[in-house]
Order: structure tokens, then sequence, then C-alpha cells
């Protein structure tokens, strides 16, 4: 028995030792090789190289949920109301011979209802830009704007917000800093309003104040910026054409289009960093004037406070049949105080004042919005507090008042509150 055991045995090792030399003879398959997604430290945090490339992208995003009271100004509108905005930001950068090679692209879609107006969520291309050493072409901050400005304001302030615009421009870094840029960007028109002017027998007649003609040459914007620890400091201006699309009368019985102008811009924008209040403390200040670029003060075709609206125009065509541009001030700032690291506070104003010559008066038909001389200020302060990292929960409050040259021929109501409040999540 003992014999028939170790007979056994043996054969059953002879044949596995026989089977493993056979599979030791077989080609040997490899695995796939795993390839991991690299952290890029480069550009800060959230990059990663995209597998096989050395182009390293981030993808981030924001969700703001807001609600707003607006004091109405008559029983039919709306006093409250609710804003949804999504937003999605993907960033590539790759470093190359010739410099950064970056392309930007911010969606967003927006839901607004009540005191806001109303949106569908239509996709809008915020930004979308490509920078290649110094050239920046694409849909991005207009260079008139110091974009470093520590605002934090949720309402409207007037001065230039740092509006996104498409433009292509080229930025010159002189290190430790400073910098210039030249930039041909997309014209910034105030409206269009409507009143009387004098025809060439002195008869007051209806008429535009100022139709703009079709653009023949983009704005033309320059920069000076220094960038440091302490805070930013920027000088800019711009030039716009301003192109009548008015027939006026230039001799009796000849009628021609008026010679066209270029209305002007210029600003100063600034920051400092106040670390020895708090960490993260900053006062801001932003001033401009313009003259026949309206747009340039955060002005569109017309401001509403209260039930007063006052039409905003670059120019208008004088008696003399030729353009008259209009004139504007705006100062605004702010001051940001961390309380403690995860509360901080916003204290902000801004004053503009716009004024035109040889402007028929309001009274004559304040029904067509006559541009008119009149002085807008602002007034506001929030508090935010941010319990985690890229979360923000805030509440602010905003007071508007708009002063128009002269009596107010209905005495409208020229003033108005308005309080928000806003949970926003960043990623």
């Amino acid at each position: 028995m003992k014999l028939a055991k170790s007979l056994f045995l043996g054969s059953v090792a002879g044949l596995a030792a026989v089977a493993g030399a056979q599979a030791a003879d077989l080609p040997a398959k490899k695995a796939a090789a795993v390839e991991y997604v690299r952290v890029c430290s480069t550009y800060g945090a959230g990059f990663f190289y995209i597998p096989g490339t050395e182009t390293c992208l981030r993808v981030g995003g924001r969700v703001r949920a807001e609600f707003r009271y607006l004091e109405p100004s008559d029983r039919s509108e709306d006093a409250i109301g609710f804003r949804t905005r999504g937003r999605l930001n993907i960033d590539a950068r790759t470093a190359t011979a010739y410099g950064l090679l970056r392309t930007f692209v911010r969606f967003e879609m927006t839901r607004d209802t009540g005191s806001y107006g109303f949106s569908s969520t239509t996709a809008n291309v915020d930004q979308a830009f490509i920078q290649f050493g110094g050239l920046t072409a694409g849909r991005v901050v207009s260079f008139f704007d110091n974009s470093d400005l520590p605002t934090g304001h949720f309402g409207t302030l007037r001065f230039s917000d740092a509006p996104n615009v498409n433009l292509f421009a080229y930025t010159f870094s002189f290190g430790n800093g400073f910098s210039a840029t030249i930039s041909a960007e997309e014209g910034r028109y105030a409206g269009t309003a409507f009143g009387t002017r004098l025809n060439a027998a002195g008869v007051p007649v209806p008429a535009t104040v100022f139709t703009e003609a079709g653009q023949t040459m983009p704005d033309l914007v320059g920069n000076l910026k220094y960038a440091g620890t302490w805070g930013s400091a920027q000088l800019s201006g711009a030039l716009h054409q301003l192109r009548s699309d008015d027939v006026v009368e230039v001799a009796p019985g000849a009628f021609d289009y008026p010679d066209s102008e270029l209305g002007w811009a210029v600003t100063a924008q600034g920051h400092i960093n106040l670390p020895m209040l708090a960490a993260g403390d900053a006062l801001w200040l932003a001033a401009t004037y313009a003259d026949g670029a309206l747009g340039y003060l955060g002005f569109g075709s017309s401001v509403t406070v209260g039930s007063l609206q006052e039409s905003v125009v670059d120019g208008y065509i004088g008696v003399d049949g030729d353009i008259h541009t209009g004139q504007g001030w705006s100062i605004a700032g702010g001051l940001r105080h961390y309380w403690t690291p995860t509360i901080r506070q916003n204290v902000f104003g801004s004053w503009a004042r716009v004024e035109y010559d040889n402007v028929a008066p309001r009274a004559v038909a304040p029904a067509f919005g006559i541009a008119s001389d009149f002085t807008e200020w602002r007034a506001g302060t929030n508090v935010i507090w941010s319990p985690v990292s890229g979360l923000d929960l805030g509440v602010e409050v905003l007071y508007a008042n708009i002063d128009p040259r002269g009596p107010d021929p209905v005495n409208l109501k020229n003033d108005v509150w308005e309080g928000r409040l806003r949970v926003q999540r960043d990623f």
C-alpha cells in the first residue's frame, strides 16, 4: 500500500512539473500600462496634466442663488425677485518657447424673475480668450479696467466695473510688476435719446439727440499698470468713435451728415492692501472722466432710480448741425475688512455726474426721455460669512439717489433702497 501511494504521488508531481515547464514556454501577456493623472503645481491649485500631453487643465465653476428686494415705485412693479446662475470654467495652460499659451472659456446660464426682470436659461459666453506670450484675443475683461480691484459689492456701483468685451490686445511686461497694454476693443456706447433741437430757421423741431451710425473703427484702449505685494495701480485711456446717422440741415435747403468726432475717457484705478488692520483687508478707488464716451463711466442707454429715468448719450446734434459731446465724472471706492478669518464686510459707494451743453430742457417733452444734466450717488455695505472655503453666505443693503438738473415737472421718486441675500459656491 505504501508503495502504491508513493508511485501515485510521484506521478502527480511529475505531471505538475511537465505542465509548469510547458506553461513557461508560452509567451507572457503583459498587463496594459496604467496612466495616472499627474498634478500640475506650476499654475496653482487644481491643475492637472491632460494625460499624454504637457498641457495643464483646471475645471471650475460657480453656483449663485440670490434673493433681491427693490423698493417699488408703484403697485405694478415687483418688489422681490430671484436669481440663479451657474458658471463653468475651463482653463488650459501650456508652457512654450514663446511664453505661456493659455486658453480660457467661461459659460454662464442665468434665470431671473421678479425685480431682476425675466430671463430664460440661454447660455452666455461670458469669457473666451487665447493668450500667447503678450497677445490676448477673444472675450475678456476690458484693459481699460484694473481687474485686481477687491470691490466685493453685489449691486450696481457707477463706474467701469470690469466688463467683459471682445478685443485684440498686446501686453508688454517690463518686470518687477510693471506692464503696458494696447487694445482694440468693441465699442462701448451710451444710448439714443429723443428731444427737440432748433432747425436752421430757429424753430424747435422733434429730433433724435444722437443716433449712432455704423462703426468704422474699434475703441482704442491703452494702459500702464503696476501690481505688487502692496496692491496695484493702473492708468488707462480710451478713444471712442462718434459717428452720427442723423441727417441735419447744414444750410438753408442743404442737408448732410455731421462730421465724425472722437470721444475719450481716462481713468485711474488702484487698491492698497491693509494687513496692519487684518489679513485680507484692502482699500480701493476708481476715478474716471469721459467726454463723448459715457459708456466708460458704467452707464448704458439710461439710468433709472425709483420712478425717475434719465437718458445717457455720448453726444447730440447741436443747433449748428455738429456733434457735441456729453461729459461725465465718476468716483467709486470701498473698504474690505475681515472681522474674523471667516467674516468680512465691504463698505462702498459711488458718485457720478453727467453734463450736456445746449440740450433742450427736460420739460419740453419729458415722455421722450430728454438727455439732461444729472448727478447720481450710491452707497451700501454687505457682510459675508465663509464657513468653509469657496462658500459665501452674504447680505447687502444699497441706497441710490439721482438728482436731475432743475425741478422735476412730474415730481417723480428719485431714490430707492435695495437689499440682497446671496448664497454662492465657487469650486
